[in-house]
């Protein structure tokens, strides 16, 4: 579902590495977790998957198509929600909605039954006609995951998804995360919430100054790092070394 082959990144005309030689595969029906220290990498890496960014070198392919090559083919396929969205504030909360549902063309019956049903599960049903200019750090949030979901996209991309999300609404948001590659669609996200990766993750990698030091399951990151102790564990001690 997702390709990463030998991708670079730098920064400062190359003094900066902030990404080494990324190589990276992720499946269908796989949850993800991305996790490294701060500036390792992880948004860099994030921003070129979804076009934000291009790389200095090699390839990133979402269902075989070329991000460079083919930009609107991958785009139409995924969503992503950065850990810092911006929002147009001068527009209702259903107004935001609708732009989102009329850029990836949702259907009138679909986006109203979609619409519904995730502003009942991150309890935003009462606050949707509300200018989003009112609303909370989290409320705010919570209406980007709701756009980002609208076209129920074959990659669910999330830069830390969880911060300021409500208790609820955060577990509520890592059951769709299962449901939705229960689908055979996959998730691809950023955390520094470590217990969280270790519970919902299907496979995890670790990068560090650029570059990817671990990755697979939590059984085989415990054999890599020779640690048969929690994630947090693992995590430090590959990334302090």
């Amino acid at each position: 579902m997702i390709e990463f082959s030998n991708v670079s990144k730098s920064y400062n005309k190359g003094a900066i590495k902030a990404v080494d030689q990324l190589n990276l595969s992720i499946k269908p029906g796989e949850i993800f977790g991305f996790l490294g220290p701060n500036g390792a990498g992880k948004t860099t890496t994030i921003k070129m998957l979804v076009g934000l960014l291009k790389s200095d070198s090699g390839t990133i392919k979402v269902k075989g198509h070329d991000i460079e090559q083919e930009p609107l083919k991958v785009k139409s396929a995924i969503s992503y929600v950065p850990d810092n969205a911006e929002v147009y504030e001068k527009l209702s909360g259903l107004e935001y909605l609708n732009f989102f549902a009329d850029v990836y063309s949702v259907p009138a019956r679909a986006r109203k039954e979609r619409m519904e049903r995730f502003l009942e599960l991150f309890e935003m049903s009462k606050s949707v006609g509300n200018l989003i200019q009112s609303y909370s750090h989290g409320m705010r949030q919570k209406i980007v995951l709701i756009g980002a979901l609208l076209h129920q996209p074959d990659v669910f991309i999330l830069d830390e998804p969880m911060v300021g999300l409500d208790p609820k609404s955060a577990h509520n948001l890592k059951e769709y995360m299962r449901e939705h590659c229960d689908q055979g669609k996959t998730v691809f996200f950023s955390t520094h919430v470590l217990e969280v990766a270790e519970k919902l993750c299907d496979r995890i990698g670790i990068i560090r100054r650029g570059q990817l030091i671990s990755c697979g399951t939590m059984s085989q990151l415990k054999e890599q790092a020779q640690n048969e102790g929690s994630l947090e564990k693992i995590f430090l001690e590959l990334t302090e070394a």
